[in-house]
């Protein structure tokens, strides 16, 4: 597979190594910055990847997500206000220094210049300079890691800056909401998220306790600023006069529930993937994926298809395990809680959730299955690309697939998923009326299900080959069955009459 020097043309190969170069050249002066982190620590996981044979940093990324564990006791101890907000700063840059060494200062200098924009500009403006810098920050660090490391998929800095861009984006949102509902005018979009708005500035050691926040710096959830600032000055659980606002759920069966379903997940993925690997074991970012060499191809089209189908099905298995675990290590100090109603009823613990594996994997149309996976980008999405845009669903999905980085699977994916949203739209106008009785269970809910998943798995096979060649011939193997049969339906069944609506 040939890497990004192979394709660009060689001016321009030169000018990106030039640059590279001129970044590199500040290592000197932020390696001095890395004093978090003792010595002995750094030899002690190495010690310990020598004797299980797992590499640094893979161990390094899961001791950092357990570790919050211990520190979620200890945020939950200090006393609500500025020191668990300090605290949660100082231990998010312990675990960026731990898992990514000296590119941890990206997070900081991006965080202290999207906060200088928040100081110098109104918030009509930084609204839209804010997702500007913060999707540029995170479009060079993708297409820096894509230059140098093309298809490897070693820990940087990219995977914390994703979730800080969606927490950036979103605080410039929430700040121009705020004044929006503040001076009394009417929009839309703000009304709708009212409930997250914020009224004013943080101050420098709030807002870096949210960018840093040490229970999702490593794996998310990105929730929103409100929802961090009310779990650290307690007004989650208590008035003004310090009275609890309803009867304080224990948190430990939802700080379990999650610790042991990631623990199970992490165990489903390791075994899994091991019998069903996608990529190649031995060379997965130079030599054929499994799915597409000689001695896949020459296997019937449903054999290959069942096989990537349980390959893609255990990959999943990854993300389960480090959303589920970044949930339990929020709700053990309540940042998973969503307080209380009117009536003094506890709510739940949502905030935090990232993830309904049932609900994905059983889910019977694409809008049920997207609201169930990585919830919180899903929320940053419609909240503040989707109601910002119109209702664009392309414009929702390329954000979606630029977010992501710059490699060609992504964008075949997410250009592809609006096909699957048509369709869906056009059969529920069409067809559930005829069939459906809104049952989830029923023949017509459950073929809706195999349909989903069918399809779903297909378009997103490209979203974990990344190269444009591999994903093409992997389609082109299928013969672009998911895409044909899709347009065919849509044909088809926008000629069916639409049913009347029954009358009340």
């Amino acid at each position: 597979m040939a890497g990004m020097e192979r394709v660009l043309p060689e001016f321009l190969c030169k000018g990106i190594e030039r640059g590279i170069e001129y970044a590199y050249s500040f290592e000197p002066y932020f390696t001095p910055t890395l004093v978090l982190v003792p010595g002995f620590v750094k030899e002690a996981v190495e010690g310990l990847s020598e004797s299980t044979g797992q590499d640094v940093e893979t161990l390094e990324y899961l001791l950092g997500m357990f570790i919050c564990y211990p520190l979620g006791l200890i945020m939950l101890a200090l006393p609500y206000g500025k020191v668990k907000h300090l605290f949660s700063f100082i231990l998010g840059a312990f675990l960026l220094q731990f898992t990514i060494g000296v590119q941890w200062i990206h997070h900081l200098i991006s965080s202290l210049i999207a906060y200088g924009i928040f100081l110098v500009f109104p918030a009509k403006t930084a609204k839209t300079l804010v997702p500007i810098f913060a999707m540029a920050y995170i479009t060079g660090g993708h297409l820096h890691r894509q230059y140098i490391n093309y298809l490897g998929w070693d820990m940087d800095f990219t995977g914390p800056q994703m979730v800080l861009t969606m927490k950036l984006y979103s605080l410039a949102y929430n700040l121009y909401d705020g004044e929006v509902i503040k001076q009394g005018r009417e929009e839309r979009a703000s009304k709708k998220c009212a409930d997250v708005a914020v009224t004013s500035l943080p101050g420098i050691i709030e807002y870096l306790g949210y960018t840093f926040c040490f229970a999702s710096v490593l794996a998310g959830p990105a929730f929103e600023y409100k929802f961090y600032a009310d779990a650290c000055d307690g007004s989650r659980l208590y008035d003004a006069n310090g009275k609890p606002k309803g009867k304080i759920p224990s948190q430990v069966w939802p700080t379990l529930r999650p610790l042991l379903g990631s623990l199970l997940c992490l165990g489903i993925f390791v075994v899994g993937s091991g019998m069903y690997p996608l990529l190649n074991p031995d060379d997965p970012q130079n030599a054929d994926p499994i799915i597409i060499n000689e001695e896949a191809l020459a296997k019937p089209m449903y054999a290959r298809y069942a096989y990537s189908w349980l390959a893609l099905f255990f990959i999943r298995f990854k993300y389960y395990f480090a959303w589920m675990n970044a949930e339990g290590a929020n709700n053990i100090w309540y940042a998973g809680f969503e307080g209380f109603d009117e009536k003094g009823e506890a709510k739940g613990w949502e905030v935090s959730n990232n993830i309904d594996v049932i609900q994905f994997e059983t889910a019977p149309n694409l809008k049920t299955l997207s609201a169930a996976w990585n919830k919180k980008t899903a929320n940053w999405l419609a909240r503040y690309v989707y109601i910002r845009t119109g209702g664009s669903l392309f414009a929702t999905y390329g954000m979606s697939a630029f977010w992501h980085g710059f490699y060609p699977g992504y964008y075949l994916f997410f250009m592809s998923v609006p096909l699957i949203s048509f369709c869906e739209r056009l059969g529920r106008k069409k067809l559930t009326p005829r069939f459906g009785n809104g049952k989830k269970w029923s023949p017509y809910g459950i073929v809706c299900m195999i349909t989903t998943s069918l399809f779903v798995q297909y378009m997103i096979q490209p979203f974990q080959l990344l190269a444009f060649d591999w994903a093409v011939v992997n389609w082109k193997n299928y013969y672009f069955i998911g895409h044909i049969l899709a347009v065919i339906f849509y044909v088809v069944v926008s000629q069916l009459p639409t049913p009347k609506k029954k009358e009340a």
